[in-house]
């Protein structure tokens, strides 16, 4: 099934109507569907570079915009959509579990599932769940996720087609990378 979606999804970026498509994909993948916008918008800034970073806005706006349903699942409706959800991306047990933990670590859970591989979706619902502050969710989302597609359109962009395998089979770690490292220089500002 994961297959056909992904499948369906690239078909997307050759249709006329790829920016609004985007649009979708990138909303939904914020709160249900488990196919990441990069898919899309990976051949939409190879076929016209000059629209790069208006890809990635709408991307951006829309994954944000996504973002705020999964929120509000988590929030208004957790039990009977939000836990279905993270179940079946076998996330549940985990979810159950770091519940207790969500909140204290702030917005670092955001800002790390915004950025790497990992499934947003699950924790949009899990911000909502826990009750985040509003605010706080908002605001994270839209750095983690603007420097997510923004990156990927500059390198695009910048780099073109050469770039493509390297940001299809390395991205996701190189976001890994960067997290990591932003978590340890934060960590050594902390002890000093």
């Amino acid at each position: 099934m994961i297959k056909r979606l992904y499948d369906w999804t690239m078909g997307l970026a050759e249709h006329r109507y790829a920016l609004a498509a985007l649009a979708v994909v990138s909303f939904a993948e914020s709160s249900v569907f488990p196919i990441p916008p990069d898919i899309l918008m990976i051949p939409m800034i190879l076929a016209t570079p000059h629209r790069a970073f208006l890809i990635a806005f709408v991307a951006l706006a829309s994954s944000v915009l996504g973002g705020l349903l999964g929120y509000a699942i988590g929030a208004l409706a957790f039990e009977g959509i939000g836990q279905p959800i993270l179940a079946m991306l076998g996330k549940g047990e985990a979810a159950l579990e770091f519940n207790t933990r969500f909140n204290d670590l702030g917005f670092w859970p955001v800002l790390i599932a915004g950025l790497t591989p990992f499934p947003y979706k699950v924790i949009t619902i899990m911000s909502g769940w826990t009750g985040m502050p509003l605010a706080t969710f908002i605001i994270t989302s839209i750095v983690a996720r603007g420097l997510r597609f923004f990156i990927l359109a500059a390198l695009l962009w910048k780099f073109g087609a050469p770039i493509k395998g390297w940001i299809e089979r390395r991205f996701g770690l190189a976001t890994i990378l960067f997290v990591a490292l932003l978590l340890g220089g934060f960590g050594l500002i902390r002890f000093l």
